[in-house]
């Protein structure tokens, strides 16, 4: 049986590659530079992933009117998200096509970077379906459909060469401290953090892990493999109600309960 995106997406261990999807995001500046401006991961850590996973969630699980409620209020908060080029900034906007299949493209990205790492490589079968259905995340906002590449092969050309020409800026560093090292937020957000920092690291290319000034080298890359490797051991064997409670919450927030997609 090919498994697609609803059989793989409630899990939770998906949340560790959060940290990186946002620097990878961030690292573009036509996206980093309307979240330095118009976000504030200061004040509220947590709500950027909030608004993502429930976003996400509703795409893939949520029932219509959870989806259009959820879209709702994406396409405000993306509202005031614009500025004209000038003499600091080429400029930017929330709605624009290709900064909005950048983001997409990360989250894609990311979600089956570590699901490998932590269940093993997907079948040609499974992950062609998953690609295909990813589309949706970015199609059921403003992402026309034809600007999702075609297949995986072409999805990998198009990232390598986004990927090697990543740099990410001032700006993007400052935002990337600011999430990595929050300052306020619930006291069970810091004590995770350094876990989360270690991980986002892990998790980066390297020359976009150094951009934005990690710390590493062989002891930590090995450190980082021993603990990818003792996630697989372990998350598999848990409960799915404890795999999959991020889902869970998150739509249970919107007012109902997921449909389908029990791996």
């Amino acid at each position: 049986m090919v498994r697609g995106l609803a059989d793989i997406g409630a899990e939770g261990v998906l949340l560790a590659g959060a940290g990186r999807a946002i620097l990878l995001q961030i690292a573009d500046p036509r996206v980093g530079h309307g979240v330095a401006e118009h976000s504030n991961f200061a004040e509220r850590p947590m709500d950027r992933l909030r608004a993502t996973m429930t976003y996400v969630y509703a795409v893939v699980y949520g029932s219509e009117d959870q989806l259009k409620a959820v879209r709702r209020s994406v396409n405000r908060a993306h509202a005031p998200v614009r500025r004209g080029p000038d003499s600091t900034s080429s400029g930017y906007s929330a709605f624009d096509a290709e900064s909005q299949l950048w983001v997409v493209a990360t989250l894609y990205d990311t979600a089956v970077t570590v699901y490998e790492q932590v269940h093993g490589p997907l079948d040609d079968g499974d992950a062609d379906r998953i690609y295909r259905e990813y589309a949706r995340i970015g199609t059921a906002l403003q992402l026309p459909a034809d600007s999702w590449p075609a297949d995986r092969a072409a999805f990998a050309a198009y990232w390598d060469s986004r990927v090697r020409g990543l740099q990410p800026d001032d700006k993007a560093v400052r935002v990337a401290r600011d999430l990595l090292y929050p300052a306020g937020g619930p006291q069970l957000l810091r004590l995770a953090m350094p876990l989360a920092r270690f991980l986002t690291a892990g998790l980066l290319p390297d020359h976009v892990r150094a951009g934005f000034g990690f710390e590493w080298g062989p002891a930590r890359a090995r450190r980082f493999e021993r603990t990818m490797r003792m996630v697989g051991r372990l998350y598999p064997r848990l409960p799915q109600r404890i795999r999959h409670w991020p889902r869970d919450y998150y739509l249970g927030q919107l007012g109902a309960a997921p449909k389908g997609g029990n791996a």
